[in-house]
């Protein structure tokens, strides 16, 4: 044989060898699964608006729904507002969060590797003001010290565009007070503010104790603005897809039960809190909020608040609406139905 049908029959076979490497490679890449896992942490917070989270959890449908996908234990973690909730998050410690879909944004501009899945609720906040002060418009407020959420949270973020907008600083023209739910409550009790703007049930629970009543809701802030979302790692969504859809179709049914069973969504939020069940009640009367779970209802809205967290300097850079969701869970889930 000629030396030359020889180097071609060498590198014929150099060739079938590489091939069918990379073939097997391919295969195991193929079929490599990612590891299992039996537990799932969620994060929430003491808030009528997450009420969905604590149904699930009280009637067992997390652990129901989700044992069939190897989950054996669901651990709940709770947190007074959304920075702290995200702070877990970016430290690994949270699978799923129940928070705000403001904290959200200032999270992923930090690098949170996570997506929104599916919306929580719509509105829901009051500006409440300690009754010995009278109110007719946004300059009455000033030189008021207002206790709310703190910075980058949705409270933060609608009460200070809401004061640009109304011609006020908040820098300035007021002083801001950074207090979670509890502390800002107790502060209105003890007039050490003049007034707060936090989430239901807090400006209900502060009217049933006379010690504030509510001049503004959050949606004559802005109308249907975002406020609570569901949250899922990127890890969870790369690599267990199928237990995150679960997830949003659990939020749904439990979405869907409040909606229809507001008395008993209140008598569960009075279980998990210790709050008095007839002020839950109350405040959900009086609320303007809403639990959805449709993500279009909320996506212009939470681009905005990237916008907003911009031109306050909270950010570096707008985040889009494909930074900020994932709604293909959602969109299978209702496929499904």
């Amino acid at each position: 044989m000629r030396k030359s049908s020889i180097l071609i029959l060498i590198l014929l076979l150099a060739v079938s060898i590489f091939v069918s490497g990379c073939a097997e490679d391919t295969d195991e890449n193929a079929t490599e699964e990612a590891p299992a896992i039996t537990e799932l942490n969620f994060g929430y917070q003491p808030s009528t608006h997450q009420i969905a989270y604590m149904t699930a959890y009280e009637k067992g449908w997390w652990q129901e729904d989700l044992a069939p996908y190897g989950i054996e234990k669901i651990n709940e973690y709770q947190f007074p507002t959304g920075a702290p909730e995200m702070q877990a998050m970016m430290a690994g410690e949270l699978d799923f969060a129940y928070v705000g879909a403001a904290p959200v944004i200032t999270a992923l501009s930090q690098g949170l590797d996570a997506k929104i899945i599916a919306p929580v609720q719509i509105q829901g906040s009051d500006l409440v003001l300690r009754p010995e002060y009278e109110y007719e418009s946004p300059e009455d407020l000033k030189g008021l010290k207002i206790a709310t959420f703190p910075v980058g949270t949705i409270q933060d973020t609608l009460l200070r565009n809401w004061l640009r907008e109304n011609g006020l600083d908040p820098d300035k023209d007021v002083t801001i007070l950074e207090m979670g739910p509890g502390d800002a409550v107790t502060a209105i009790s003890a007039k050490q503010v003049d007034a707060v703007f936090l989430p239901h049930p807090s400006p209900a629970i502060i009217e049933s104790e006379g010690n504030g009543r509510s001049i503004v809701s959050s949606g004559e802030m802005e109308a249907n603005h975002a406020c609570c979302v569901l949250v899922a790692s990127g890890e969870m969504i790369r690599e267990h897809p199928d237990i995150v859809e679960q997830v949003v179709k659990t939020h749904i049914k439990a979405t869907e039960y409040n909606q229809a069973n507001v008395d008993e969504a209140a008598q569960i939020f009075s279980n998990k809190t210790s709050e008095d069940v007839e002020v839950v009640q109350k405040s959900l009367e009086e609320w303007d909020g809403a639990w959805i779970t449709d993500p279009t209802l909320i996506e212009n809205s939470t681009v905005e608040y990237a916008n907003i967290q911009y031109e306050l300097g909270y950010i570096q850079k707008p985040l889009t609406k494909e930074e900020i969701f994932d709604t293909s869970f959602y969109e299978e889930a209702k496929n499904e139905e």
